[in-house]
């Protein structure tokens, strides 16, 4: 261990020890259970741990999955160069094959995916397989602990949330089994607010309820649990870990349990969240998306990455041994993006997880659910976060000693979907830019014939697999709206989609050169719900949008490119306030809904036949309060 990392663990250390004395006055957690959580040692590979046989390598269906997005192409690029002049490349047109074929493949790669699960789902009974959560009653042996990490949120939002997944454990056998967990790292002013209202709530519960707030943010996240991890792991077999949005059954954690304990050699399980819980009119189009393309896609990545799956760091149970002795993270040297605290810690967590030789698995569950931002500037912050997280794993991908080659290939594809924007606007004014220079007519490398048929296939092929299968399935079709209200919903999300396309280009474009700049993420608490962006914000918070759309409509009128090809672009970026104000809107989230348009599969606390626990809470000395599932209503 260096310097630097050991002056980590020693302020780690220290917070924990602040933390015990800031929790005397709480007195709200259980007796202390220490477990080891060691720092890893990235450069050397350590041993295995085998608590079963070692398992096989498993690579095979990753190159069946390479196979078909290397075939597919190159046909693509097969029909890209017969385009182009016979008598070698120009400068320009290296330029442009070196951009236009690797997102080629980028696509590719996600239809063979795609493609793959959806041969799945439709030639075999996919919820019998490896796809989906097995149904079973066996009751879980081991003990399991439910952490819900917040910092600054709306605290009593979580708490309705947390009374769900309560109140869904208390008729299932084995419920005693389960304790919840509240890890806050939330500041003073949102710390006291919070103690105000656990202490009001706590008694209402049916099952354990704790309560820590760390005085020393020291890791984010992935500091809080490992603190939990050192103060209280030892009690438990599995943690099951949730973000302040999700929302997982009784049901399905106990199976998740019972899973873990027939399977010892399986240290994690990452469930795929549904989103749910969506009221401003671009969260629902992104759950109505999420829902209906989603599991097609799941299943594919399921099938290839097998006992090498990834983890997102919420809505997955952990074996807590196995976590501690393989995904202590030290403090990496150098400044951002590279250096300091592992952002994007999940992905890592599960390579390391792999790298002892532990199994790692993804499954389809019914209940288990996260919420969506509400609006796309919301959505540009987290994907800012998210772009630096991913962007520190390229350096880590060689760094790691004793990584398996699937946990590598995750990292890589992780890091680059990135990457592809940058290179798709540099691919739009490459070709702009060569018609300026005379290096070619630019209808020439433009998609025409059975190339734009190809692209069309890969880019809507998905989409309308996905839709095959849900008409297939009547119970699904109905709770989608019918196959009119379906086809409708689909229409409205592609549309939304193709202009959307082009902001997130230069979004994700933007976010990657202030990174690569050294300007470092903020990691905050998240805005969970708007309702309407005033049209000037909009427009400052998307001015460069405006203007590149503005450039590339002057650059393509005066080039002489046919304007088919970029107006989807040109719109997208002119309109990029206006979209952005007007989905943010709960109204016309109402409409649709109103409408039966959008719509989307129902969770359990949703249907009529659920009664939530409904709970007074006095805060202070004025604010009375009843909490219900995903909302909390002020009571006059």
């Amino acid at each position: 261990m260096d310097g630097a990392s050991r002056a980590f663990d020693k302020r780690l250390r220290a917070s924990a020890a602040v933390a015990r004395a800031a929790d005397l006055s709480v007195a709200s957690l259980p007796p202390e259970s220490p477990l080891a959580m060691p720092e890893q040692n990235f450069s050397v590979a350590p041993p295995h741990s085998q608590p079963a046989p070692p398992i096989a390598p498993g690579i095979s269906r990753v190159l069946v999955l390479l196979v078909l997005s290397i075939a597919t192409s190159l046909l693509g690029v097969g029909m890209m160069t017969d385009a182009l002049q016979p008598r070698g490349f120009s400068a320009w047109e290296v330029a442009y094959l070196a951009l236009a074929i690797p997102l080629f493949a980028w696509i590719a790669f996600g239809f063979a995916n795609s493609a793959i699960g959806f041969a799945l789902i439709w030639w075999r009974d996919v919820h019998n397989s490896r796809g989906y959560q097995r149904s079973t009653t066996r009751v879980p042996e081991g003990r399991a602990a439910i952490l819900l990490p917040v910092c600054n949120e709306d605290f009593l939002t979580i708490i309705g949330r947390l009374s769900i997944m309560e109140r869904s454990l208390e008729t299932l056998p084995g419920c005693n089994q389960f304790d919840f967990f509240i890890l806050s790292d939330s500041n003073a002013e949102n710390g006291k607010a919070e103690e105000d209202a656990y202490s009001a709530v706590r008694d209402a519960f049916v099952r354990p309820v704790y309560y820590r707030r760390r005085t020393q943010n020291i890791g984010r996240k992935p500091g809080n649990v490992a603190e939990w991890v050192r103060r209280f792991g030892g009690a438990y077999e599995y943690m099951i870990v949730l973000d302040a949005d999700s929302v997982m059954s009784g049901k399905t954690m106990s199976q998740l349990a019972a899973q873990m304990d027939r399977e010892p050699n399986v240290a994690l399980v990452q469930t795929i969240p549904a989103v749910v819980g969506a009221q401003t009119l671009f969260a629902r189009w992104q759950q109505f998306a999420s829902r209906l393309y989603g599991p097609m896609s799941a299943i594919g990545a399921i099938w290839w990455s097998d006992r090498q799956a990834t983890f997102w760091g919420h809505n997955a149970i952990i074996r807590v041994k196995a976590f501690a002795e393989s995904c202590g993270l030290p403090e990496l040297k150098g400044p951002a993006p590279f250096g300091g605290h592992i952002m994007s810690h999940d992905m890592v967590e599960a390579a390391l997880l792999r790298r002892r030789g532990w199994a790692v698995r993804m499954v389809m569950a019914d209940d288990s659910f996260e919420e969506f931002p509400p609006s796309l500037p919301d959505l540009a912050i987290r994907d800012r976060r998210w772009c630096q997280g991913n962007i520190q794993h390229i350096p880590l991908i060689p760094k790691i000693a004793g990584l398996h080659i699937v946990s590598r290939f995750q990292l890589l594809v992780g890091a680059s979907a990135y990457v592809t924007s940058p290179m798709w606007l540099a691919l739009i004014l490459t070709v702009i830019g060569g018609e300026f220079a005379g290096a070619w007519r630019a209808n020439m490398v433009l998609p025409s014939g059975g190339l734009l048929a190809l692209t069309l296939v890969l880019l809507f092929g998905p989409k309308l697999m996905a839709i095959a299968l849900t008409l297939r399935d009547e119970e699904r079709r109905l709770a989608f709206g019918g196959s009119l209200r379906l086809w409708i919903g689909a229409i409205i999300e592609t549309a939304l989609s193709i202009l959307a396309a082009p902001i997130q280009m230069l979004t994700h474009s933007i976010n990657l050169i202030s990174i690569l700049s050294g300007r470092k993420s903020a990691w905050n608490g998240q805005t969970r719900d708007c309702d309407g962006i005033p049209m000037a914000d909009a427009f400052r918070t998307f001015r460069y949008h405006v203007a590149l759309g503005v450039i590339i409509l002057i650059g393509g009128l005066f080039s002489g490119i046919t304007m088919m090809w970029l107006m989807p672009i040109v719109l997208g970026l002119l309109l990029a306030p206006v979209l952005a104000a007007l989905t943010a809107r709960k109204d016309l989230g109402r409409m649709l809904e109103d409408r039966g348009l959008l719509a989307v599969p129902k969770a359990w606390w949703q249907l009529s036949s659920y009664r939530p626990l409904r709970t007074r809470l006095s805060v202070g000395r004025s604010t009375s309060v009843w909490t219900t599932p995903l909302s909390v209503a002020n009571d006059a």
